[in-house]
C-alpha cells in the first residue's frame, strides 16, 4: 500500500534556486508491487522513479509510460555497492527525459538549495563574488548585523584565505562551503585591505537574509520615487516586500519601480503573495498538471498601493519573476520596461527522499492571466531597454537603481509619464485605511 501524500511546496525557478526551505517527505512504494525495496540504494532509486511514474508533466514528448517501466526493471536488476552508484544510476534516469528541471541531488546539494530559498543560512553575513580581472575573491559587502559587520569587514576585502587555506584559484561555491557552518563554530578569513593583511576570528550565526533592497529616489523634477529590488522568492521574500513598500508609502513614494533583472524565480506562492500586494483585483497565473487540472490564483483585495509601477526585467528575470511581470502586465497594472525575460513557465515540487537526498521534478506549466504560455518564448517588455555588455560589467552592485544605471534611467522617466497623465484622485493605501491590515502582515479582517 502507498505511503499516505503530503502536502508539496512548488517552486518555479532556474538553476540552483530551484529549492525550497521545506520539503515534503514520502516513502513510496511502485504501483503494484507486491513488497518495499528494502535495500537502502534501491529504495532511493524506486521512491525517484515512482515520483516521476506518478506526477511528471512531459515537456519533451521523451517520457513514455512502458519504457519508463522497463527502465525500472533494469535499474532495479543491478546491485549497487554504495549509495553514489545508486546516484548516478538515479542521474542516468532522469537524464532519458531531457527536462533540465527535473533533477537528482545527492544530500549535499539538497540541503544548500533548501538555504537558497529559506531565507535563512548559518554562517557570517558575507556577500561574496569573483573578480572578473583578478579572480580574487571580494566581499561585495557584509549583511547588516551580522558577524562580519560587527567585526569591521568591508566592501572590496580581499579574501586570501580561509581557515589558512589559501583562496587562489578557488570559486565562490568552494568559498562559501568553507565559511558556511553550524552556528557557534568558529572561522578565521585572511583579508587584504589596501596592502594590509588582516586576520579576522568570526563566529557563525544564524542569519536572515532580506530578498529586498528599497530605497526612495528623486528625479530630476522632484518625483519621489520608490525604488525597490527583489532578489528571489525566497521564504522571506512576501515579508521584505510589505516591509519595503510600507516604508516607501511613509516616506511619500509617488510612484514605484520594482526591480527584478536577474531574478531566477524561487517559491510559486511568494510570487503569488506578491502579486496580491500590488494588485486589487483579477487573475494572477493558473496551473495545469499532466491530467488537466487547473488551478487559479487571484488577487483578494488586499492591494498595499494602487500608485503607478514600472517594473524592470531582463533575459534573467526568470519563472516566478515573469509568473509577477505576467500579472501586473495582463491586468494593465504595470509598465514592464527593459529586456525580454527568460522564457520558464514550468512549475517544480521539491520531494525528500528516505536518505537525506531530493529531487525536483516538473509537474505542471503554467499560464499567465491572458492565458500566454511564455515557456521558451519569454515576456516582451511593453518598453524595450537594452543594457550593453560593457556597461553590464561595469555597473556594480551599489550602482543598481541609481542614475547610473541606464535601465533604471528609463523606468524611471516612463514612471514619471505615467504619473503626469494619471487622471483622478490616487487610491493609493492609506494609513487607516481597509489595507492596513495586509501592509502590517497582520491577521486582523478588514
Amino acid at each position: 500500500m502507498a505511503s499516505p501524500r503530503t502536502s508539496l511546496l512548488v517552486l518555479v525557478g532556474i538553476g540552483a534556486c530551484a529549492a525550497t526551505a521545506v520539503v515534503a517527505r514520502e516513502v513510496v512504494t511502485s504501483p503494484g508491487a507486491s513488497s518495499r525495496i528494502s535495500d537502502s540504494p534501491k529504495e532511493v532509486i524506486d521512491q525517484t522513479w515512482q515520483i516521476v511514474f506518478r506526477d511528471y508533466l512531459d515537456i519533451n514528448g521523451k517520457y513514455k509510460p512502458e519504457q519508463w517501466r522497463q527502465l525500472r526493471r533494469d535499474v532495479l536488476a543491478k546491485s549497487y555497492g554504495s549509495s553514489k552508484e545508486a546516484y548516478e544510476s538515479i542521474r542516468g534516469m532522469l537524464a532519458s527525459l531531457d527536462d533540465p528541471y527535473t533533477r537528482f541531488l545527492d544530500p549535499r546539494e539538497f540541503k544548500e538549495m533548501q538555504i537558497d530559498t529559506s531565507g535563512e543560512l548559518s554562517g557570517v553575513g558575507i556577500q561574496l563574488s569573483l573578480d572578473k580581472e583578478t579572480k580574487n575573491l571580494v566581499v561585495v559587502s557584509p549583511i547588516d548585523g551580522s558577524p562580519a559587520s560587527r567585526a569591521g569587514v568591508q566592501p572590496k576585502d580581499v579574501i586570501t584565505a580561509i581557515d589558512g587555506k589559501s583562496t587562489k584559484g578557488m570559486s565562490t561555491e568552494d568559498a562559501v562551503k568553507l565559511i558556511r557552518g553550524q552556528a557557534g563554530t568558529s572561522v578565521t578569513l585572511t583579508l587584504q585591505r589596501k596592502g594590509q593583511s588582516l586576520q579576522v576570528p568570526l563566529t557563525r550565526e544564524r542569519i536572515e537574509l532580506h530578498a529586498v533592497d528599497h530605497q526612495i529616489n528623486t528625479s530630476p523634477d522632484g518625483v519621489k520615487v520608490g525604488y525597490i529590488r527583489l532578489r528571489q522568492f525566497s521564504a522571506t521574500a512576501t515579508k521584505d516586500m510589505r516591509l519595503a513598500v510600507k516604508d516607501l508609502e511613509e516616506k511619500g513614494a509617488q510612484g514605484y519601480v520594482l526591480d527584478l533583472r536577474s531574478n531566477p524565480g524561487g517559491l510559486l506562492m511568494a510570487s503569488v503573495e506578491i502579486a496580491r500586494q500590488w494588485l486589487n483585483e483579477g487573475t494572477i497565473v493558473s496551473t495545469k498538471t499532466r491530467d488537466g487540472i487547473q488551478d487559479v490564483k487571484r488577487a483578494n483585495g488586499r492591494a498595499l498601493t494602487a500608485k503607478p509601477l514600472v517594473v524592470l526585467v531582463n533575459e534573467g528575470s526568470a519563472s516566478a519573476s515573469e509568473i509577477l511581470s505576467g500579472a501586473l502586465q495582463d491586468n494593465q497594472r504595470a509598465v514592464l520596461v527593459g529586456q525580454k525575460t527568460f522564457g520558464k513557465g514550468l512549475v517544480q515540487s521539491v520531494r525528500g527522499l528516505s536518505d537525506g537526498s531530493g529531487m525536483t521534478v516538473t509537474i505542471a506549466k503554467y499560464l499567465t492571466p491572458s492565458g500566454r504560455d511564455i515557456h521558451k518564448h519569454g515576456i516582451d517588455p511593453d518598453v524595450q531597454a537594452k543594457m550593453s555588455e560593457l556597461e553590464a560589467q561595469k555597473l556594480k552592485l551599489e550602482d543598481l537603481g541609481t542614475k547610473k544605471d541606464s535601465q533604471y534611467r528609463i523606468a524611471e522617466t516612463t514612471l514619471v509619464k505615467r504619473l503626469r497623465s494619471a487622471s483622478g484622485p490616487s487610491q493609493a493605501y492609506k494609513p487607516g485605511s481597509a489595507n492596513l491590515p495586509a501592509a502590517l502582515g497582520s491577521s486582523a479582517k478588514p
